[in-house]
């Protein structure tokens, strides 16, 4: 047994009608000779005839030497070991869920090869005992290992080859798997020139704090008046994007009690370091112009949030 060679799943050869991730090796007369990516590299071919629905005017526009492929499996021989494989009857959806599939498997692998390596066991005999049962139960391994992060039971039934290895499993899907909080962010303009505008201003931006928990806080900050950011930290991308969608219909309804208005100058959306940097950048300017202009330390004193 190798310690970081082996196929991903329980079965030796893929079945047929099954889809397949395949890195194309070389292209001949007759086809392509390629090797499956999650059966530890075994050899297949995708004849001529089956790379396109279309007339092949040139076999280099359809399939590169060195490139990754989703194909459906035509025929298995166990015996001489030929696995015939087709490009042209696979239809996009097929690509996708196959590619999630790999992906995930992928995933799996990795992880198993550290730990193959770092405890010094074959990686087959990781698989046997902890990746194929777990595939068997959870419908894919990797499902496990993330649910393991917040749910120690999956580990219950699996029997691992030395406490070392359990150790070093757990601490490494720990450290790959848990998930990082996205940054949410959302920009608007909030105004009101009736004789209350400030304290409307103010009362409205509170309204988008105002159902702050432990679990989800979203932040105000003060570019420049009118011109104000709302952020948030969540591990999930859409439920961010849906409270400041949230804390938006908040803020206008409050201001408009006052005769004010409220514009979106950019929707709620994930945003990056690269983002975040250049909202930094946007708020020195800002106040930079603000001291040269002015000094109004009415709005340099709120730089970190809702005017007091």
């Amino acid at each position: 047994m190798s310690l970081t060679n082996c196929r991903f799943y329980e079965e030796k050869y893929p079945e047929v009608d099954s889809y397949v991730m395949v890195n194309v090796k070389q292209i001949a007369e007759m086809g392509a000779y390629v090797k499956l990516l999650e059966y530890d590299n075994i050899d297949g071919m995708i004849l001529l005839s089956e790379l396109s629905r279309r007339r092949i005017r040139s076999i280099q526009k359809l399939i590169r030497i060195g490139r990754n492929e989703v194909v459906v499996v035509l025929r298995v021989d166990k015996e001489k070991g030929y696995i015939d494989l087709s490009k042209r009857r696979v239809s996009p959806e097929d690509v996708v869920k196959c590619e999630e599939r790999y992906n995930k498997s992928k995933a799996v692998h990795s992880i198993m090869r550290h730990v193959a390596e770092k405890t010094k066991t074959p990686l087959e005999e990781l698989y046997k005992n902890i990746g194929w049962p777990l595939n068997r139960k959870y419908g894919h391994s990797y499902d496990a290992f993330k649910l393991s992060i917040t749910n120690p039971d999956v580990w219950n039934d699996v029997t691992f080859p030395s406490q070392m290895v359990k150790d070093e499993l757990l601490q490494y899907i720990g450290k790959r798997l848990t998930p990082h909080p996205t940054k949410v962010r959302a920009d608007i303009e909030v105004t009101c020139f009736g004789y209350d505008g400030i304290d409307a201003v103010k009362d409205a931006l509170r309204a988008a704090e105002a159902k702050n928990t432990n679990d989800t806080q979203i932040k105000v900050k003060l570019v420049s008046p009118p011109l104000y950011v709302l952020t948030s930290q969540t591990l999930d991308k859409n439920f961010g994007i849906k409270l400041l969608e949230e804390a938006i219909q908040n803020i206008e309804a409050k201001i408009k009690e006052y005769g004010g208005g409220c514009v979106v100058k950019m929707a709620p959306k994930a945003v990056t370091e690269h983002d975040d940097a250049e909202l930094q950048a946007l708020m020195e300017k800002r106040e930079r112009e603000n001291m040269e202009v002015s000094g109004d330390e009415s709005q340099s004193e709120s730089d970190e949030g809702i005017p007091e």
